[in-house]
């Protein structure tokens, strides 16, 4: 996801002075929910790339460019999604906290776009904001919660940018309309091909809270326009 000039005061943490930027181009990450669905959010190339997860970190295997306005891209449709009663139950998301990396961030609620997909944080004032899936499961209840953000921009760093160097065992906090908070805790970080996302392991049923993190990540592929990776982070209820 790109960053843009108009930012919330607290909302994330701000760009780095002196990172040389590529010239600004339309990308996307791909966010696979449900039965096999994806969605895009626009980012753009950094010099260098954003940081990459370790490999110590991973989990055990289981079973076109634009003139300078970030432009997300569609790869597949997204499926709808129906709460059960106990997701309903829980308070909204409004808020996530990643000490560790200094970031802060209010949620936007984001359902699907008129196409079917996964709507993304578009340009302008909250292009900048993580936002919460409201296809998925609310944090606290039974199930992974899907909350993505954009990793840059034509400003450079995004919410998200250094999503990647996340440590097992740190904490997430995400506050709720209720003023309750849920604490999530890292299990492990992975990069994932575009093309060979585990659509299953990222967004199969779980039997109890968790949270997933996305953003893009990689190498900036300058013919397609797009980052190559995801970058995923699992999460458990604390």
């Amino acid at each position: 996801m790109a960053a843009d000039d108009a930012r919330t005061p607290g909302s994330h943490r701000a760009p780095r002075a002196g990172r040389r930027r590529a010239v600004a181009t339309g990308v996307g990450v791909a966010l696979l929910l449900g039965g096999g669905a994806a969605v895009a959010v626009g980012v753009m190339a950094q010099e260098p790339s954003p940081p990459a997860p370790a490999s110590a970190q991973a989990l055990p295997t289981s079973p076109a460019p634009s003139s300078g306005t970030p432009t997300p891209t569609t790869e597949a449709p997204a499926p709808t999604a129906t709460p059960t009663a106990e997701a309903k139950a829980q308070p909204k998301p409004v808020k996530v906290t990643i000490p560790s990396l200094k970031i802060s961030s209010s949620l936007l609620e984001l359902g699907l776009a008129k196409d079917g997909t996964i709507d993304v944080p578009k340009p302008g004032a909250d292009y900048d904001k993580a936002a919460w899936f409201t296809g998925s499961p609310r944090p606290g209840a039974v199930g992974p919660a899907v909350i993505e953000g954009h990793v840059d921009g034509v400003h450079g760093p995004s919410v998200f940018y250094d999503l990647g160097k996340i440590d097992k065992g740190a904490k997430v906090h995400v506050t709720r309309a209720d003023g309750s908070t849920v604490t999530f805790v890292v299990d492990g970080v992975e990069a994932y091909p575009k093309d060979d996302f585990p659509v299953k392991k990222v967004y199969g049923n779980t039997e109890s809270p968790e949270l997933r993190l996305i953003t893009c990540g990689g190498k900036f592929d300058k013919r397609t326009g797009h980052y190559v990776d995801n970058t995923v982070v699992y999460l458990h209820e604390a």
